[in-house]
């Protein structure tokens, strides 16, 4: 049964990706608007901003790519709300194939997307100066950490992609999302804000993440802070994943 089930994932996984290969504008967008926010941020606001480090674009690089992906999820929402539109989900129910495998081709396209995403990204940060001393572990465990990022907010994109009734309500989900890095630690050190503006940052999922990521890129002691994002990571993707099959059940009952 789980070879049925994968076989018929990765036939799902093929399709996805074809059209986005096809629409390779989608990733050009998702990166460009990163992108931009670094060059801003680094040249613009960067002489302005004490981040207390040599390095500013090293201090902006985590935040930047989970902006990258936030922003990159908005499109697994609209391929899947796309989808259900045309009627393709009845055909494929149609079929001999294991239901499951219909969401999850989606999802695993949202990893291969975002991940190219994130490597333009890196590509850019490391021509503007970016470099990190990290050795091969920790740059298993970031990609692990974003690989989780990825998955959590996938799962709250096919919440909306499932249960929204036009386009804009299939990604509009995503700006609150893209919005977070800006009220936490990804740009400037969370001990310069307000109070309360600086309690909502140092208890929300981003900081702890940007954190973490910022402490394994410049191979920093991570302390319990990379299992306080790991929960974060984790608690959203278990959630998100049980309202998106719940709803998808409704959807397709």
């Amino acid at each position: 049964m789980s070879a049925h089930v994968f076989s018929n994932t990765g036939v799902m996984l093929n399709r996805s990706i074809r059209h986005v290969t096809r629409s390779m504008d989608t990733i050009i967008t998702v990166t460009i608007m990163p992108i931009a926010f670094m060059l801003l941020f680094r040249y613009v606001f960067g002489g302005a901003i004490q981040s207390n480090t040599d390095n500013y674009t090293n201090y902006l690089m985590p935040g930047i790519l989970l902006i990258a992906i936030a922003s990159g999820i908005s499109y697994t929402g609209f391929r899947l709300f796309n989808d259900m539109q045309s009627g393709i989900f009845e055909r494929f129910h149609s079929m001999p194939i294991a239901r499951s495998s219909v969401l999850w081709g989606h999802v695993l396209t949202s990893l291969v997307s975002n991940a190219i995403s994130v490597v333009v990204i890196i590509i850019v940060g490391l021509l503007m100066g970016f470099r990190s001393s990290a050795g091969v572990l920790a740059w298993l465990a970031i990609a692990g950490i974003l690989i989780l990022f990825t998955l959590a907010l996938t799962w709250v994109a096919m919440i909306a992609g499932l249960a929204a009734s036009t386009t804009d309500g299939a990604t509009a989900f995503s700006y609150p999302l893209i919005f977070l890095p800006f009220l936490s630690s990804a740009f400037v050190p969370t001990a310069t804000m307000p109070g309360p503006v600086k309690a909502f940052a140092e208890n929300q999922p981003v900081t702890s993440i940007v954190n973490t990521l910022r402490a394994l890129l410049e191979q920093q002691p991570v302390g319990n802070g990379i299992w306080t994002a790991v929960a974060w990571c984790a608690g959203i993707l278990i959630v998100a994943y049980l309202f998106a099959m719940r709803t998808y059940r409704r959807k397709i009952a």
